[in-house]
Order: structure tokens, then sequence, then C-alpha cells
């Protein structure tokens, strides 16, 4: 998949990115990979594209049972109603996650295992600036009925604090994207390209998807 370059695009602008989004296509995350255990499957889709500056994901979810009780950054974040973005650059094992609730809250790390994870600092966390349709921060328990939201990560290479990359223009990464909610009422595990894993296990780099930013 070749992620779209789209140059002057200010991220704080919501309708030149609302504009620029209409420009991509939209792909669900949809792979529900483990029925038996889990078989709750909210309706997830995304989109990307990048200025060069920075890489724009949005995620727009209908799901029935939303939460969000985690009030700080790099916390347990997947407990809650959250979207997740992992990025692998070139061929290499080890591995970024972008986890981030309905409210803006976001954990990010990079590993080379579910295990050993370094944590982004408070100046890199800053960096990735966060616009969600539900009021950013603000906690609340779980809500039951037709609920919607959007989320949108604007996210600079800086952020791969591990690498020295200064523009998303022309690097090879891998990736795949899930949707989760680990303590909700109806927990679910989905992705955007399959995981041939007996149990959920979204740290899987194996099963990330080969994609390409244009130049």
């Amino acid at each position: 998949m070749e992620i779209h370059k789209i140059t002057g695009i200010d991220p704080d602008n919501p309708e030149a990115v609302e504009s620029a989004f209409a420009k991509v296509e939209s792909r669900p995350i949809a792979c529900c990979n483990w029925p038996d255990g889990y078989p709750y499957a909210p309706e997830v889709r995304f989109r990307m594209f990048h200025t060069g500056e920075r890489l724009l994901v949005r995620f727009d979810v209908a799901e029935n049972y939303t939460a969000a009780r985690v009030t700080e950054d790099n916390g347990e974040v997947w407990t809650d109603s959250c979207v997740e973005f992992f990025l692998a650059v070139g061929d290499e094992t080890g591995y970024y996650n972008f986890e981030t609730t309905c409210i803006g809250r976001m954990l990010l790390g990079f590993r080379h295992t579910h295990a050993d994870a370094v944590h982004a600092g408070p100046e890199i966390m800053a960096s990735v600036k966060r616009h969600t349709t539900l009021p950013f921060g603000v906690p609340f328990e779980e809500r039951e009925g037709d609920n919607h939201w959007s989320l949108t990560l604007a996210i600079p290479p800086q952020a791969l604090f591990r690498h020295a990359i200064t523009d998303w223009s022309g690097v090879e990464a891998r990736v795949n994207l899930y949707k989760c909610g680990d303590k909700l009422s109806h927990p679910h595990f989905l992705s955007w390209r399959p995981i041939q894993t007996e149990n959920p296990d979204f740290h899987r780099p194996e099963y990330f998807e080969q994609v390409t930013f244009e130049k």
C-alpha cells in the first residue's frame, strides 16, 4: 500500500484536514481473528496520508459500548475504547505502537517484543497532535448505545524516537492497525490485516503489511 503525500495541510486546520482525507481511500479494520471468544465487532475504518512533516491517521468508529477511564498518557489505554497504529521501519524487528483512546489518551512505545517496551517521554508525546470528536481528556464510564466517534493523529517523523527520520517522504515501513477494548463489557480485538495466533495478540510484526510513503 502506498501512503499518498498531500502537501500544504495544517494539522490544526480541521477544514483542510477534512478536505485532504476526502481524497484518501477509507479502509476497514474488520478482521475478527478470534470469533469464538470475542465475537463482538464494532465498525471501524481508517484513512492515512502524509505531508512530509506529518503522518495523519484518522479512525472512524461506530460501536455499542464506549468507555474512557484512563486519565494519563502511557497508561493502560488498551482497556478503554482504543484504536492502535503499529509501525516497523524497513525490515527491522523493532516496532512502534501508537495506542490512543476515544478521548485522546495515548501510549507510545518502541519494542522488539511485547514485554520490552521503551516508552516515549513527555516531549515526544506532546509532539503527536491528537484530535477527537469526543471532549479531549474527559473520562467517562461505559456508555451503551449507538456511539460514533473519530480520532485523528498527526505524527511527526521525530516521534519515531529510536530512529533519525526527519521526513516521511520515501520511508519504507510495515504496519497494522487495530481496535480493542479489553475491559469493556464486550471486549473485542479487531485488526486491519489478519493475525493467525491462538489468542489475541497485536504485538506480532510478522503480520504487518508493507507500505511506502510517497516521495
